[in-house]
Formats: structure tokens, sequence, C-alpha cells
């Protein structure tokens, strides 16, 4: 394996499977911990700030901080504010969303909710969502508002099975809308570009590792980043024949030698 420089892991199916840690997952970090090899976690979740998220992972047996959480609620204010360098004044957002979407933007002076003519419409996974925040982002959208999704999710996975996720929402509020979102969350580049410039890291130096090949393993093509696939959690060997091919598939990342 090349000798990366950092290493973007998703936590869902990677780290823990909902409530299970796993342990291969935990021992990958401590493994590049004692490797001094940077790190970032990568999730497409929107609904945990990022503390939040520092706070599930030592559940699970991996002690980190917020500096090495990166969401798709993160990229999505850095995005804006990137379009929106000249602004002097605030930019109006109408938000659906949870905790970790509505905190990242409301911390940040350079936003205001807007729900009558926002500038921007940013969707995110909610599960309060209702009939009225539909009503309301699809008027502004119409009205010609940006439509955001932070990813685009069809599914999530749960002890229950599968349920509708965020692109599930943006999907209804599209067809209602007649506009399309653009989305911020992997698959898209935008995430991986986002980070990589915060972090100041060249693509060729990254390894993005993962365990769904439709979000990890596709950002990773859209973003010109080697991906390393690991069938722990959504995504199996035989899932992928007669696709294009991740740059590392294991079965676990004991495999992954550094």
């Amino acid at each position: 394996m090349k000798d990366y420089r950092l290493f973007l892991i998703d936590l869902d199916g990677t780290i823990y499977r909902g409530k299970e840690t796993i342990a291969s997952g935990v021992r990958f970090v401590k493994r590049l911990e004692k490797a001094h090899k940077d790190y970032i976690f990568l999730t497409n979740n929107t609904t945990r700030t990022p503390q939040m998220v520092v706070n599930k992972l030592k559940v699970h047996g991996v002690q980190t901080d917020v500096a090495h959480i990166y969401t798709p609620c993160m990229a999505t204010v850095s995005y804006i504010l990137k379009n929106e360098k000249e602004r002097t004044d605030k930019i109006g957002v109408y938000i659906i969303g949870q905790i970790g979407l509505w905190r990242e933007f409301m911390q940040n002076p350079a936003f205001e909710l807007n729900d009558t003519n926002p500038e921007y419409v940013v969707v995110g996974m909610d599960t309060d969502l209702t009939y009225h925040k539909i009503q309301v982002a699809v008027s502004a959208i119409r009205r010609g508002a940006d439509f955001i999704g932070t990813n685009a999710d069809l599914n999530l996975p749960s002890e229950k099975g599968l349920m509708p996720g965020n692109g599930s929402q943006c999907a209804m509020i599209a067809a209602s809308s007649g506009k399309e979102p653009f989305f911020i969350g992997k698959p898209s580049s935008v995430i991986i570009d986002m980070l990589l410039a915060k972090l100041h890291f060249a693509k060729k130096d990254a390894l993005l590792v993962g365990d769904n090949y439709d979000t990890d393993i596709k950002a990773g093509f859209n973003s010109h980043v080697d991906q390393l696939l690991v069938t722990t959690g959504i995504t199996q060997v035989a899932d992928i024949e007669g696709k294009k091919q991740p740059t590392i598939l294991v079965d676990s990342l004991d495999q992954v030698k550094l």
C-alpha cells in the first residue's frame, strides 16, 4: 500500500454498526495513531454535532476530539461562505434538519434564518419532517432560492432495517419544486475538496476508507482520491462484480498494512 499521509474514515459500517462496535475498525484507528498518521472521521450524518460524534466514538473505544471530525454540515457552511465571500450583509437560509445542521449554521454570524425569502434552502436529515416544512422549502425554491442537500443517502441502516434518508426527503422537495438539489456530502466531490483544502493536503496523499460503495467509494472516484472498501458494512464483494473497483478491497481493516 502507498504511504498515505491522511486517512478519511467513514463511521457507520466502518467503526461501528449502529450500537455495535466493529473491533477491527477501532484497532485500525489506534494503529494509525501509533504510526503517527493523520486521520479525519468523515461522516454523512448531519443529525449530530462534532462533539456528539466524539461522544459516540468514545462509547466504541475511540478517544478523539472535534478536530478529527468533518461533517456535511461543516462542508455546507464552508461552501456557501466561499460562494458569498464578497457579502457584507447576512445570508438568509431556511433549514430543514436536526441539531447538527442547525448548530453549525446558527453559531456562524454570517447567517440568519429566513423562512419567507431565503437565498438558500438547506436540507438535512429530519426525523420530525412535516408537510409545513416541505411547503416552506418548496415555495422558497420556486421563488429562486438555491437548493442544497447535505447528502444524497436514500436510505439509512438501523436496527429496524433500512429507513428513509435525506436523499428521499430531497427527492420529495425536488419533485414539487421542479429543481434538483446540489449535494455536498459523499459521493459528491465537494465535501472531499472542502476538507482537503481546509487541511492543506494533496489528493494523492489521501485515502478514503469506508464500507459503502455508493457513497464512500464513489466519493473517491468523483474527487480523484484513492479508496479503500472494507466489507464490514453495507457493500459486499458480490455487490461490485463488474463495477469499477476501489483502489484497495479488504474484508477487515486488520488486513491493512501501514
